[in-house]
């Protein structure tokens, strides 16, 4: 079970929480430019790194707010998070 801190409530039980997916994914500039395959890559295609990795959550019992969490993906242990208008902390990805 995972205990994640939501920047607006503090520190939970992972129960209280919906994933929302890979956080920092830019919606497309022009939408209607893209290509069915294109889409599908937008749509369907995340990263699955090994190591630290941004996610979104959504505090769902609780606040009913959105915001990222840094999560190590090989040992799922909560590294930090952060409100959606905040930086990545370390960088991107």
């Amino acid at each position: 079970m995972l205990l994640i801190d939501c920047p607006y409530c503090g520190p939970r039980d992972e129960t209280e929480y919906h994933y929302g997916g890979q956080a920092h994914v830019p919606y497309p500039e022009n939408p209607a430019d893209l290509t069915d395959e294109q889409w599908a890559e937008y749509v369907f295609y995340r990263d699955n790194p090994k190591g630290p990795f941004a996610e979104r959550w959504v505090h769902s019992t609780g606040c009913r707010r959105w915001f990222n969490v840094l999560r190590d993906t090989a040992t799922h242990e909560v590294l930090t998070s952060y409100r959606l208008d905040e930086p990545r902390p370390g960088g991107t990805r």
